[in-house]
């Protein structure tokens, strides 16, 4: 069994321990488990805590860039006019009112259009998109800098078919027609990675423009907006809609925590650093977490993740009916929570990067084993872990320390209501308004839906991640499943 594989079998060995211990560990060390979700209580009150502070302070300076004319800003730098932008939307099998959708927000950006240029990145499996966006040049074509229609070849030996190796494809491309065809000046040139379904804020190209322009370290930085599920919000079910509440004020607060920041989904770099580092990888499913890490080992651990305070709305998993929305917000998580196949990864660049600074290397990779590894814990230890030990333990529950443990347990989560009230005010300021088409009475319930969390918590979180973990321990590799998109 090689070291890679064996790294593999961890995070599902660590999350069904982690889960079993509370049925083992209930049984035979009673006390010593009764301690265990204790502090780990305290530890979720305390992430609580931090998570509600950040998106707190988030939410104002993203009212506050909302505010501020960031156009005017850029101006003030006397070599604006070299900055030009590569926005490659990702395209599968997506309706065409989608990406479409895109190119409308794109042509009301603040940024001078004829700075941007739209690489549609298409896939030849599926050949309807390149079709569509041949169809779309002639209406949207002349509006920017560039158009261009890239289609990224099936089945391309030793390639994981999915959005790491279409970028790789469709980046390669617009360096050769833009860089080395048309002479655009690499130096002023960033490359956005647009989801089909993800609509810049207005501000948001203007915004990159100053922070590229403003930071002496540009070539070292990848730029991150807070991606939010807005765009179909308030069609969702409620059982979906609650956790795509708690991902936005995630996404929010996490741009404050520098300690913790890497690029997700949509998110913007300069083209000569992904030049520098050899573009996406074209073996994984994942790739925003895999880009970022192969950059930072690759450039000594001298890249970082710069927050840029806007909203970048996308679609929540939706299909054609509730079941079917339920299957695509499990498989959507699912996917989410492969990206923990990548820690093995991670760790070898770890060992094998003695030149990136140990603290920064081992704050980076433990923060995202943290995340991953807890991904399919959090829910049995907080929602079941008492009631586990009291129920495999009855002897137990006679004692003193069993007795008051669902008290104490109860009490101290009880904090908890306090930063889940705040999280739901962030969230409910940001929220677009209820559609005309959507009843009245989804606004009047919508802050009772967290209800659900339990529920939701179990079949759209843990289990999902759960399955993942496994999958990866067991060698079940999954393969690349494009999100279904609904219009």
């Amino acid at each position: 069994m090689t070291r890679r594989r064996l790294l593999e079998i961890v995070p599902g060995f660590v999350s069904w321990n982690l889960i079993l211990f509370l049925v083992w560990g209930g049984y035979f060390f009673p006390v010593l488990t009764a301690y265990f979700i204790l502090a780990f209580d305290v530890f979720w009150v305390w992430s609580g805590f931090e998570m509600t502070v950040a998106a707190m302070l988030s939410h104002l300076r993203i009212e506050a860039s909302e505010r501020l004319d960031w156009m005017g800003e850029v101006k003030g730098f006397g070599d604006w006019k070299n900055v030009r932008h590569i926005v490659m939307v990702t395209i599968a099998n997506e309706p065409v009112e989608i990406y479409q959708g895109i190119l409308e927000a794109l042509a009301k950006q603040t940024f001078p259009l004829k700075q941007i240029a739209v690489v549609m990145a298409t896939e030849a499996r599926y050949p309807k998109g390149k079709i569509e966006s041949e169809n779309l040049r002639r209406v949207w074509g002349g509006k920017f800098g560039a158009y261009l229609v890239t289609s990224h070849p099936a089945d391309i030996p030793g390639e994981v078919k999915g959005k790491s190796a279409n970028e790789a494809w469709a980046a390669k491309e617009a360096k050769r027609v833009l860089i080395d065809e048309r002479g655009w000046d690499m130096r002023y040139v960033t490359i956005t990675s647009n989801d089909a379904d993800v609509v810049l804020h207005n501000q948001y190209l203007a915004y990159l423009s100053f922070k590229f322009l403003d930071d002496p370290q540009r070539y070292r930085k990848f730029w991150q907006p807070a991606v939010v599920f807005y765009n179909n919000i308030w069609r969702i079910p409620a059982a979906t809609r609650i956790i795509n509440t708690f991902s936005n004020v995630w996404q929010m607060g996490v741009l404050v925590r520098k300690d913790r920041l890497i690029n997700f989904s949509n998110y913007s770099a300069s083209l000569k650093m992904i030049d520098e580092v050899g573009y996406w990888d074209t073996d994984v499913i994942p790739e925003d977490y895999r880009i970022f890490f192969k950059a930072f080992f690759k450039l000594n651990g001298e890249v970082e993740v710069e927050p840029i305070f806007l909203p970048s709305s996308a679609d929540a998993a939706e299909s054609t009916n509730v079941w079917r929305t339920f299957v695509n917000e499990y498989e959507q998580k699912k996917r989410w929570a492969w990206g923990v196949s990548d820690l093995p990864l991670f760790m070898e660049m770890y060992a094998t990067q003695p030149r990136v600074s140990f603290v920064n290397k081992t704050l980076r990779v433990l923060r995202v084993a943290q995340d991953h590894l807890l991904w399919p814990v959090n829910w049995f230890i907080i929602t079941i872990g008492v009631s586990v030990v009291t129920v495999i333990n009855p002897a137990f529950k006679r004692t003193s320390l069993g007795f008051m443990l669902p008290q104490i347990s109860s009490g101290i989560l009880t904090i908890t209501l306090v930063f889940l009230l705040m999280m739901l005010f962030i969230e409910f300021r940001h929220r677009p308004p209820r559609p005309k088409n959507i009843p009245w009475w989804r606004s009047f319930l919508a802050p009772f839906e967290f209800l659900l969390m339990p529920i939701s918590g179990f079949f759209f979180s843990a289990l999902p991640g759960l399955d993942a973990h496994t999958r990866l321990m067991l060698g079940k590799y999954i393969e690349y499943r494009v999100t279904e998109k609904v219009k």
